[in-house]
């Protein structure tokens, strides 16, 4: 019987669990010998996301071997696999309408059953409503932030300035009424590009000196947008 190998580890993945490559290999060899199967290929995706399925060359030449050969797809586990539940149905249609299997050997599945089947459909399901509820706290944290007037990220906001300790938000006044008179142009029907050459021919300088775009401007109207629905606290 002939199985097919995959792996795949971010830098992320190794600091937070520790699963390496060298152990997913030995895990692979492991299942491979004692099960009776020859492990005919290892495919390896080194510092590659598992965001998404088809920007892993690795995974996608282990899909092919596996499905030409009618083998089994063997992985460490299914978050070396996939990473939403639409890849990892789509590999398990894949796999199954090419008559080849999966098997992953955290979760002890094996597709060859029909209750593994079940299993891995489950799994995947769930390990997805994990990573949304995760996203769900990251974005609310990030809005209490905001409404601290706290900085989120390494960029300063157009209209702030940064406090001495390095984290609150503080108003610059004199972006801050370019801001208005950016809503003031957008209300009166001028578009992105037309606000931006009134900019220009003012020479209104831009929060990183590189000029003005329509996209930097949609952005701040877009921020403005939301400060409307829930002010910014600055201090």
């Amino acid at each position: 019987m002939k199985a097919i190998g995959y792996a795949r580890v971010s830098t992320e993945a190794q600091a937070q669990d520790g699963v390496s490559l060298d152990a997913q290999r030995a895990k692979l060899d492991a299942w491979a010998a004692l099960n009776g199967y020859d492990l005919a290929a290892l495919h390896v995706d080194a510092g590659l996301s598992g965001g998404r399925a088809d920007n892993r060359p690795a995974l996608q030449a282990a899909l092919a071997d596996a499905c030409r050969a009618k083998a089994v797809l063997v992985v460490y586990s299914l978050s070396r696999l996939a990473r939403s539940t639409k890849d990892a149905i789509a590999i398990s249609e894949r796999l199954d309408k090419a008559g080849a299997d999966l098997v992953s050997l955290t979760e002890r599945i094996d597709t060859t059953t029909a209750s593994g089947k079940m299993v891995f459909r489950l799994l995947a399901v769930l390990a997805e409503f994990e990573r949304d509820q995760i996203s769900e706290r990251t974005t609310a944290a990030m809005q209490h932030l905001r409404t601290q007037g706290k900085r989120i990220s390494g960029l300063i906001p157009y209209g702030c300035d940064l406090a001495p300790d390095g984290e609150t938000l503080t108003p610059n006044a004199g972006e801050q009424a370019t801001i208005t008179e950016i809503a003031g142009l957008h209300a009166r029907g001028f578009s992105l590009r037309k606000i931006v050459a009134a900019l220009a021919a003012r020479r209104v300088p831009s929060k990183t000196g590189k000029g003005w775009t329509p996209e930097v401007v949609r952005q701040i109207l877009k921020r403005e947008a939301s400060h409307a629905a829930q002010p910014l606290a600055v201090a």
